[in-house]
């Protein structure tokens, strides 16, 4: 990559033009402050040197408001903080937008091949065509509370896209005006519905041209006539149809979710339609493209009316043959483009998964075996052999109202739905049932006598049953659990009917949360690899499902480089990855960016086919790496047992704020309870609230420390060479860089002066100084993310445009903890300024 060149292409493209627009806020809408224009860059200016000069975030916003402005009162100035955080937060979608404007430009400056690319360097190899044929990815959307953008402002964003391009000054102009005076939050928590609207937004939008398109490029590029896999690229929901820790999913939710997906994609099939029947004027084709245009219409606005899949494609297909036999193949690549797509999304659009916590179906279990008379109380009451037995053999017929408890009731009846939700959508549009928190056996087994006990046959059952691991305690189990199922015939004989495929799911967010980033992350690998080698030995096919977030942290980062670090040992039949939060709009808001990361996807999975060779780990190696991850998860360990880290989180952080915005209708906890308990908290608001901190602890700690022990026994070149030769290594230290280049300390020096807390933020600054000196010295780097001179820029773009945000959010909750007069006002501010944060950040950390 020509790093110069680069540089010059974004200065040029991003970072000029946001100055130039940037310029335009002057005369943005604010009420009661007209000049805020002009005092957001003094305001910039005052942060930078009162933290460098050791100032905490009271004394700056004091020393501002008594040098650039004439506001004297306490109202006065509180409200001023807000205008400036509305500013911000629109500052960042300006910047937003002008650099998603920049992307294609950017593009032929890293390090990455097209997939047209790849193909032809391969010089169209059989084996490339033949891994594309049978090869998959899965991009899973889900709802998770750091994406919160309504309809009304994701369109005025892609209209300044669009005008950014032009250089239409006028219209950016009108845009950034509207766009002031259009809120960017929810006046209210949005109900799962709402947040699975936002999501199909895209959907509509953006996925169902950009998967079309893609799909339609790789067969060009591929040149074979017989080429067909339109799994290639597979889309997955989650709104709707997760209700692990959220109450507010109920059985009507996902029913109301899988209509609106289905008659969502009859819109857009209606729209193709509509084009083709102006180009498809035929006398013999006329009448079956408008009757499958008024069916296809009928069902777009009515959940109770719909087309099966082969009400759709079959006329297509006549229609094909008749353009062929008797109209000169006219318009036949337009028909065959729709062709495609039909056969891409089906009568679904998207697969809606089904998520649920292992220890809400325990529950579950427990209330029908003590309605059976089979327990008095609980289920350790019988032997575990026992317990298989009856879940695989016993009749039980359930009706969800003999449960009381509204979320066992909604358990069960949710069960019960599903297989209306396949006979209106396919069997495509919801065949996937995730379990979080597998820890054992029963994990997988609950669900199956659940489907069993609710009339499924389950010889036939028509969905795969996911086990997600996420602890490091599930990690640690997966091989046994899964090597016992794979021991039981009944399951074993669902295996083989479900294509003798199994699919597991690792969760980064949770197991980072748990063991700490090189732990997790390294035993995530190492689990691929043992459930790998298991799932070979009994002859099964595993696909491994990805539970990425958008930080480091909560497995995020690069993606691409992730994949392409996949060792020899790891299965490689298909991709599949959460996409979280913000991370929608920022790596897959727009049809460019979308088809670029699906590439990037493909190219990976093929890759690791060819050049497998080329993925061995030595023992040594492997060895070093173990003893790496170990130390960091005992220094992790220690910082997670502190006596003040909770504290310090509830009462230094914005923790406990995150639950009180309306970004998400999901709760912050998993259980409701006063107290807070790690094991209860999720992994956003948990690594968010670091992030916000800009200390973004949980995406380096622990690092500097093993790196250090290494060097201190004169092993320094072993290091660098693992750096070096390990590409899952070498991607997991840049991926905390990353989050090492968020962090400030400055911003929060002033709890170094705490009398209570002093002692805990010296030992995260220290760890940070140490993972940040030593990351630098094994990768050989001047500088962090020397490798990515235009993200480091970028970043070092949005941490000045939200500073002056975070030294507001800083100073009111030191005004907070001061137990001042206008504590609810400042509380206020410090939800508020949590949404400016997110976004800036574009992946939470």
């Amino acid at each position: 990559m020509n790093n110069s060149a680069g540089l010059s292409e974004f200065e040029k493209s991003v970072k000029n033009k946001f100055n130039v627009y940037n310029s335009l806020f002057l005369s943005l809408p604010f009420r009661k402050v007209s000049n805020i224009g002009m005092l957001i860059p003094l305001m910039q200016q005052v942060c930078n040197e009162g933290l460098e000069a050791g100032e905490d975030p009271s004394e700056i916003m004091d020393s501002f408001f008594t040098r650039h402005t004439r506001i004297t009162s306490e109202k006065e100035k509180i409200d001023f903080m807000f205008r400036v955080v509305q500013y911000i937060e629109r500052q960042i979608v300006l910047y937003d937008s002008v650099e998603d404007a920049a992307f294609n430009n950017l593009l032929k400056f890293g390090d990455y091949i097209p997939l047209k690319d790849y193909i032809y360097l391969t010089e169209g190899k059989k084996e490339v065509v033949d891994k594309l044929s049978k090869f998959s990815t899965r991009i899973v959307f889900t709802a998770h509370p750091t994406q919160f953008y309504s309809a009304p402002v994701l369109e005025i964003i892609s209209k300044l896209r669009e005008f950014i391009n032009e250089n239409n000054i006028n219209e950016i102009d009108l845009r950034l005006k509207q766009l002031g005076l259009t809120s960017l939050i929810n006046s209210e928590k949005p109900t799962p519905f709402e947040e699975a609207k936002n999501i199909i937004y895209f959907l509509k939008t953006v996925y169902y041209d950009a998967v079309g398109s893609l799909y339609s490029e790789i067969k060009k590029t591929v040149k074979d006539k017989n080429f067909s896999n339109t799994n290639l690229v597979q889309l997955g929901f989650w709104p709707g149809g997760d209700r692990d820790g959220n109450p507010f999913v109920k059985a009507e939710t996902t029913i109301n979710v899988a209509n609106e997906l289905r008659m969502t994609l009859m819109k857009c099939y209606y729209k193709d339609l509509s084009i083709l029947k102006e180009k498809l004027t035929f006398r013999e084709i006329e009448d079956i493209i408008e009757t499958l245009h008024k069916s296809i219409y009928e069902a777009m606005f009515n959940s109770s009316r719909y087309l099966s899949f082969g009400e759709i494609i079959e006329p297509l297909k006549n229609t094909k043959d008749l353009l062929i036999d008797k109209y000169n193949s006219l318009y036949l690549s337009d028909l065959e483009d729709l062709i495609d797509k039909v056969k891409i999304f089906k009568t679904h659009f998207a697969t809606l998964d089904i998520r649920q916590n292992h220890s809400i179906h325990k529950k579950v279990i427990c209330k029908i075996l003590i309605n059976e008379g089979l327990i008095k109380n609980n289920l350790e009451e019988i032997p575990e052999a026992e317990l298989v037995e009856i879940l695989l053999h016993k009749n039980i017929k359930l009706n969800p109202e003999s449960f009381e408890d509204e979320l066992l009731k909604d358990t069960v009846e949710t069960i019960s739905i599903l297989e209306n939700i396949q006979k209106k959508n396919g069997e495509e549009g919801c065949n996937r049932y995730i379990i979080s928190n597998s820890e054992d056996l029963f994990s997988v087994l609950f669900v199956y006598a659940l489907f069993k006990w609710n009339g499924y046959i389950v010889k036939k059952l028509p969905f795969d049953i996911i086990p997600l691991f996420e602890s490091m305690e599930g990690m640690k189990n997966a091989e046994k659990i899964m090597r016992a199922l794979f021991e039981i015939p009944e399951y074993r004989k669902h295996i083989v009917y479900r294509n003798n495929t199994q699919t597991i799911m690792l969760g980064f967010s949770d197991g980072t949360k748990d063991g700490g980033y090189l732990k997790a992350n390294w035993s995530i690998f190492k689990t691929k690899e043992t459930l790998s080698e298991l799932c070979k030995e009994y002859g099964v096919d595993v696909i491994f499902f990805d539970g990425r977030g958008g930080p480091p942290a909560r497995g995020g980062g690069k993606t691409h480089k992730f994949y392409v670090a996949q060792s020899n040992k790891i299965a490689n039949n298909a991709i599949q990855l959460t996409i979280q939060g913000q991370t929608i709009t920022s790596k897959y808001g727009t049809k460019e960016h979308f088809i670029h990361n699906c590439e990037q996807l493909l190219t990976s999975g093929l890759t690791n086919s060819i050049n497998d060779k080329d993925k061995i780990i030595s023992d040594d190696l492997r060895k070093t790496i173990d003893e790496l991850s170990e130390i960091s998860f005992n220094k992790y360990t220690k910082l997670k047992n502190h006596k003040m880290f909770v504290p310090y989180l509830e009462n230094k952080s914005t923790l406990k704020y995150y639950s009180k915005t309306n970004i998400g209708s999901r709760p912050s906890k998993r259980v409701s309870s006063k107290k807070l308990d790690l094991n209860d908290l999720r992994a956003i608001p948990f690594v968010g609230s670091w992030s916000q901190l800009k200390q973004n602890v949980p995406g380096y700690y622990g690092i500097g420390t093993a790196l250090k022990t290494f060097v201190d026994n004169g092993k320094l070149d072993e290091l660098k060479k693992i750096f070096n030769d390990v590409a899952i290594f070498r991607a997991l230290i840049l991926n905390s860089m990353m989050s090492l280049s968020k962090c400030n300390f400055e911003l929060t020096r002033y709890i170094s002066k705490d009398k209570k807390y002093n002692e805990f933020w010296n030992l995260l600054y220290e760890e940070y100084k140490l993972s940040k000196e030593m990351t630098l010295l094994i990768s050989g780097f001047d500088i962090l993310m020397e490798e990515e001179p235009i993200s480091r820029n970028s970043i070092m773009i949005r941490e000045q445009i939200v500073l002056p945000l975070l030294v507001i959010q800083q100073a009111a909750l030191q005004k907070i903890e001061q137990s001042c007069e206008n504590k609810e006002l400042y509380e206020k501010i410090v939800k508020r300024s949590l949404y400016g944060n997110i976004n800036a950040s574009r992946n939470s950390a």
